[in-house]
């Protein structure tokens, strides 16, 4: 294994230093991100690009296979068993959540008739 040295601040240091061991896996992930969550964003484009009716948008659901894998990686954190890198997937499934609720709630207008737009 290669050894590489860095010049940080003293502040991250600090944040570092308790994880140290976990640096070599942590810094991997950084360098290739998660095939499944490239796969939902992929889906999530698709699915703009088709440029769906405000009807569409609030219907918009994940599929099976990432509904089974949240379900699995919130199975998991409950248990208190997730990997650092499902932890990774779980917080990334958290940001996908959030962006589908801006998306969808940007269309409330257009979905409550006489609601003023």
């Amino acid at each position: 294994m290669a050894t590489l040295t860095l010049e940080i601040p003293d502040d991250l240091l600090a944040r570092l230093t308790p994880i140290q061991d976990q640096l070599p896996h942590l810094l991997q992930q950084c360098l290739e991100p998660s095939q499944l969550t490239a796969q939902i964003y992929r889906h999530i484009l698709d699915f703009l690009i088709s440029q769906p009716t405000p009807e569409e948008i609030a219907n918009f659901r994940p599929t099976p296979a990432m509904q089974n894998r949240l379900t699995y990686l919130l199975e998991r954190n409950n248990n208190q068993t997730l990997t650092p890198q499902e932890h990774q997937e779980l917080n990334e499934y958290e940001k996908i959540e959030h962006l589908i609720i801006l998306l969808k709630s940007g269309n409330l207008p257009y979905l409550i008739p006489n609601h003023p737009s």
